[in-house]
């Protein structure tokens, strides 16, 4: 996980296209823009947990949950 430090109106970018603003902060809440290519789903992870979920029940389908990526195990030499 990248982690980057901003201050109000500061921001980030991923890519070309999206753009990551620090709005306010205040207290334990910090409030961001995002500005996005329309093409380009934006939700909070719960909602697109919710999303995932709901897409696989009607597809009938079982996924692995989204979540932290395993590290990658390595085997020792012989």
């Amino acid at each position: 996980m990248l982690v980057l430090s901003r201050k109000i109106n500061q921001s980030i970018m991923i890519g070309d296209d999206i753009r990551i603003v620090v709005v306010a902060v205040d207290r334990d809440q910090v409030k961001l823009g995002i500005e996005a290519p329309r093409s380009v789903p934006v939700h909070r992870s719960e909602v697109y947990e919710e999303i995932r979920r709901a897409n696989q029940e009607a597809s009938g389908t079982a996924a692995a949950p989204v979540g932290k990526p395993e590290k990658a195990k390595l085997r020792p030499r012989k």
